[in-house]
């Protein structure tokens, strides 16, 4: 896709891009359109009226910036999901690398950095938790002190990464609790957690001020999330909204459209409530 065919492709909708309602901050994960070149994309989605980009490493924040796009989550190599902050074996080389991205993300204004508990590998939940916390207190100390927040994100375990451990709310918020500090949140992942617990709404509900972020994706498949999955997405997006959250909802389906840029405004337009 060229420039030109990026334009012609987002045109029938800037006019209506016009018309969002400001109530959401739109972003979109960088890795379901990762054949756009960054700089079509980010062209092309700052015309949508989206404010973000997530999953960007530092050499792609200042392409986002040129379009008035924040890195609405950061992530780099370091970053892995099956290998987290549950192995104490490797604490010493995610904190070498975490503190690097902390400093990095601080010193350009990216807000947030994603980070993962990693697979369980027969530890169990408490264990688990325990060596979590261990490994991130010392990043979440330096998150403190440079205004940067460190977010573990919730993902399925049944279908995309068996075995992850942080795989429901509930152990999630009891880590965020031991860690005990502003600097330390979760990314909820409709997708993700609709396939492990289910009850979306009240979830929202009843965590929210554990949750820094959102992910959307249909369910079944992580596709598109019109009428074709069974998600209420703009019930799900009142219900945010309701709870005051002010961070971005990023969009992270896998488009199945011929044009991906059509599929994306089309999520927008169903999550702008």
């Amino acid at each position: 896709m060229d420039r030109r065919q990026a334009i012609k492709s987002m045109s029938m909708s800037t006019g209506a891009i016009a018309l969002l309602k400001g109530n959401i901050n739109h972003a979109v994960c960088r890795w379901c359109y990762g054949d756009i070149p960054l700089e079509i994309f980010a062209e092309s989605i700052a015309e949508m009226g989206l404010k973000g980009i997530d999953l960007l490493k530092p050499s792609e924040w200042s392409v986002a910036n040129t379009y008035g796009l924040k890195c609405s989550m950061a992530t780099d190599n370091i970053a892995s999901i099956e290998h987290g902050f549950n192995d104490i074996n490797i604490h010493k080389k995610l904190q070498k690398g975490y503190k690097v991205l902390i400093d990095q993300a601080a010193d350009a204004g990216v807000e947030q950095v994603i980070v993962f508990s990693g697979n369980t590998r027969k530890l169990t939940n408490e264990i688990g938790l325990e060596n979590c916390a261990q490994g991130l207190d010392v990043l979440v100390k330096q998150a403190e002190k440079r205004g940067v927040t460190l977010v573990m994100e919730l993902l399925n375990s049944k279908v995309d990464h068996v075995d992850y451990q942080c795989d429901n709310s509930s152990w999630g918020v009891a880590l965020t609790k031991k860690i005990g500090s502003k600097n330390f949140k979760l990314l909820y992942d409709v997708y993700h957690m609709q396939i492990m617990e289910g009850d979306v709404i009240a979830t929202i509900r009843k965590y929210h001020q554990y949750y820094s972020h959102y992910h959307t994706g249909g369910v079944p498949g992580r596709y598109e999330i019109n009428d074709s999955q069974e998600l209420n997405y703009p019930a799900i997006m009142k219900a945010i909204v309701e709870t005051g959250y002010k961070g971005f909802v990023a969009q992270e389906f896998i488009p199945t459209y011929d044009d991906k840029l059509a599929a994306l405004q089309e999520g927008i337009t169903i999550c702008d409530v």
